[in-house]
């Protein structure tokens, strides 16, 4: 009996060892499984506006959220997304070349999804799906957000049509989204209103993203003050006309009141507001922003032409008149406000003596920066019906003279800033030389502006420092850091 009951005590023993290991194992093949568990992997494409960014932004949030992770190498990818601009020709044109290119890795890797979103899928959905084979799926400009449920539910069986996602909805994201902020650390742009307003001849984006829609003053506030947060230190505001932010609205908000707003957030250095009508720029908003340190003497100010013949025939709601009257008020209350303007010749119609009136509005206010386009027929828009339109030669031949012009006024006034001092925020190592680091001054907006390098000296990466200019290169500034602000 004795032995009986050692011999039976033994067995029980052996069987929990036994069941240990076995649990052991098991969790073993658990860690091994997790381990070896495939993530997917996202490549972003992302063409055109500082807005168009913003959406593309709010996908990788979007994306991260639910599991997948962003490689820059697109042959590494699981999904390829190709955020598109469909504007004008040339970025219609730079958009396909784009999407024919990213195309090419399904050959190597069919099991890879290429989607396209933005505004060409928005105004061409029906004839890119017919057109562009290569593409899994489209999304549209209200339905980016819902992209990684897209991925998800997508099925390779053979389908009658290729997958449009493009109904017009009307939305615009929220500070509740997911983000991922691709500019610099220590900036970013914050779209604070969707569609717009205007009725120009040219222009298609009405019909693509709608009337305007702006965003609550308490909504734009939290998104900023996340980013705030995040360490960004320079806040870019956008919209298709910032000026026009709250006119759809009946609470009474407007810019003015959202910018009253924003000073208020901690730790926000800068303020800069891109893109706004000359129209809509009124007498209370200067004298604001003049006596306002956190927001940067800096718009950019859409003029398209300085003739009002042209102008007229454009749909633009001024004159060269009240341009001009709006560019001396602020001029004589904000002695160091820098402008940026965008032109465009050859709409329509356009005469010699028309292109002269513009040339010598450029020689005359000698703006700080602009960028210049020749008139693109866009189906759809009033001006592509109108007579008169202009040879592309020609067209060409005036946008290269505007250019050279600006380019010896802009030369001109860089050489200018050579000694003077500014406060610069500190971005990142500079990508034409380890030795540079990459500064913006005031005067230079992301992206469309030139760069201030500095070498060497106590620099702090994301940080306001100020600096010293020392050398013009062409439309870039060389300087020193003189001293670290906090």
């Amino acid at each position: 009996m004795v032995n009986l009951f050692w011999a039976s005590l033994f067995f029980v023993h052996m069987l929990s060892l036994l069941a240990n290991v076995l649990g052991l194992v098991k969790i073993a093949m658990q860690l091994s499984t997790v381990s070896t568990m495939h993530i997917p992997k996202v490549h972003l494409v992302s063409l055109g506006c500082s807005r168009n960014k913003v959406d593309a932004e709010v996908m990788l949030g979007s994306l991260i959220e639910n599991g997948w992770e962003i490689t820059q190498d697109e042959t590494a990818a699981d999904a390829i997304v190709v955020n598109t601009c469909g504007f004008i020709e040339s970025a219609k044109e730079e958009s396909v070349d784009t999407i024919l290119e990213m195309s090419e890795h399904k050959k190597t890797k069919p099991s890879m999804r290429l989607v396209v979103t933005g505004c060409l899928s928005q105004r061409y959905k029906g004839q890119l799906a017919s057109a562009l084979h290569e593409v899994d799926f489209f999304v549209g400009v209200d339905e980016f957000a819902k992209l990684p449920g897209y991925l998800k539910d997508f099925s390779d069986n053979e389908k009658a049509e290729t997958p449009v996602y493009a109904a017009r909805t009307h939305y615009i994201y929220d500070e509740h989204l997911p983000r991922v902020n691709t500019l610099t650390r220590t900036s970013a742009y914050v779209k604070v209103a969707e569609g717009c307003e205007h009725n120009c001849a040219f222009c298609i984006i009405p019909a693509i993203r709608g009337k305007l829609r702006s965003r609550p003053i308490e909504k734009v506030r939290k998104e900023v003050e996340k980013l705030v947060a995040q360490g960004v230190v320079e806040i870019n505001l956008i919209a298709q006309d910032l000026a026009a932010y709250g006119r759809d609205q009946v609470n009474g908000e407007d810019l003015l009141a959202l910018l009253k707003d924003l000073v208020k957030v901690e730790g926000l250095r800068w303020i800069r507001m891109l893109y706004m009508y000359p129209e809509n720029i009124s007498d209370a908003f200067i004298d604001f922003i003049a006596n306002e340190p956190k927001i940067l003497p800096y718009l950019d100010i859409p003029i398209q032409h300085a003739s009002n013949s042209v102008l007229e025939r454009m749909g633009r709601d001024t004159s060269i008149e009240e341009i001009e009257k709006v560019l001396s008020k602020l001029r004589s209350k904000i002695p160091d406000m820098t402008i940026r303007t965008t032109l465009m010749v050859g709409f329509p119609g356009e005469t010699e003596q028309d292109f002269a009136e513009l040339e010598a509005f450029v020689s005359r206010q000698k703006l700080d920066h602009m960028g210049c386009f020749a008139y693109s027929v866009e189906a759809g828009t009033r001006a592509a019906r109108m007579p008169d339109q202009i040879d592309d030669e020609l067209k060409q031949a005036r946008r290269a003279r505007i250019m050279e012009l600006q380019q010896e006024i802009v030369f001109a006034k860089n050489q200018s800033l050579v000694g003077k001092t500014f406060e610069a925020v500190i971005e990142k190592p500079s990508d034409e030389s380890d030795l540079l680091i990459q500064a913006r001054i005031y005067r230079q907006a992301p992206e469309v502006d030139g760069i201030t390098y500095i070498q060497g000296g106590n620099v702090r990466m994301g940080e306001v420092q100020k600096v010293l200019i020392n050398e013009a290169i062409g439309y870039d500034l060389a300087a020193e850091v003189v001293e670290n602000l906090h």
